[in-house]
């Protein structure tokens, strides 16, 4: 691969983007030859689109960006938004249905952190590649 594929979606920080952006994905992942990895790359970017969604304290009109970027033989899911507060392990509501979405990406990435992003915010993102058996 000469150079690096991605593909870059902007988003309402609304709950129906999350089966949108999953979407996205997938149809990347088909198109570079990674649907091995899509079981797992959905999920991570389920939790960290929600996550964006549910947790990143901005104004309404501000939106959520995706960024997947083709790795070789792995992908890079990474999610923006305007917040620069950073998200935490173990951040649970009353219902105690949330807080575990970023032990899940822990588990199935290769590696994921939190960093800088042009502009207000953050950009939470996690490499996932296919494993050699």
């Amino acid at each position: 691969m000469s150079e690096r594929e991605e593909v870059v979606r902007r988003w309402r920080r609304e709950a129906r983007c999350v089966p949108l952006a999953r979407a996205e994905l997938r149809k990347a992942l088909v198109g570079w030859g990674l649907s091995e990895l899509e079981e797992d790359a959905l999920l991570v970017a389920s939790e960290l689109v929600t996550n964006a969604v549910r947790h990143a304290v901005s104004p309404r009109d501000r939106e959520i960006e995706t960024r997947y970027v083709r790795l070789g033989d792995g992908v890079r899911v990474e999610v923006h938004d305007t917040c620069p507060a950073r998200p935490v392990f173990g951040l649970s509501d009353q219902d105690g249905d949330s807080g575990r979405g970023l032990y899940l990406v822990a588990a199935l990435a290769d590696r994921w952190a939190v960093g800088e992003r042009s502009g207000p915010g953050k950009r939470v993102w996690a490499e996932l590649s296919v494993k050699v058996t």
